[in-house]
């Protein structure tokens, strides 16, 4: 890609308003520090790991490599962009109530089966 499309990616604020809609800085996830990292750096790193921006540096190809895995994170940009792809990635929590909805069936009556007949002491 050329230089200006390089200029305009370092120039634009990273955010991800799918996995955090109020920023990264009040999402409890990074802390203040982590979270300018992320936005000052993010688009051009997300570029490079997603093949939009060629690499032209040496740092550009190590954002690669530990982006996929080949190199250990050393710089603290490595390492809050690992943290969030840990952290958007992550499965998602299961309930301990389980997934599926309870059926109801129909009775004779018309009511269903879950109905049940509450009587009232009149004392």
């Amino acid at each position: 890609m050329t230089n200006s499309t390089r200029d305009s990616l370092i120039k634009r604020p990273f955010m991800d308003k799918k996995h955090y809609p109020y920023g990264f800085a009040r999402s409890g996830d990074f802390s203040i520090k982590e979270a300018k990292i992320l936005a000052e750096n993010g688009s051009v790193i997300a570029a490079l790991v997603d093949g939009k921006l060629t690499p032209e540096t040496d740092q550009d190809m190590r954002f690669i490599a530990v982006a996929h895995g080949e190199t250990e994170p050393a710089s603290p940009e490595e390492k809050v962009w690992l943290k969030y792809q840990k952290r958007i990635n992550r499965p998602k929590a299961a309930s301990i109530y389980g997934s599926k909805k309870v059926a109801l069936t129909e009775s004779d009556d018309g009511g269903t089966a879950d109905d049940t007949d509450i009587v009232l002491d009149d004392d």
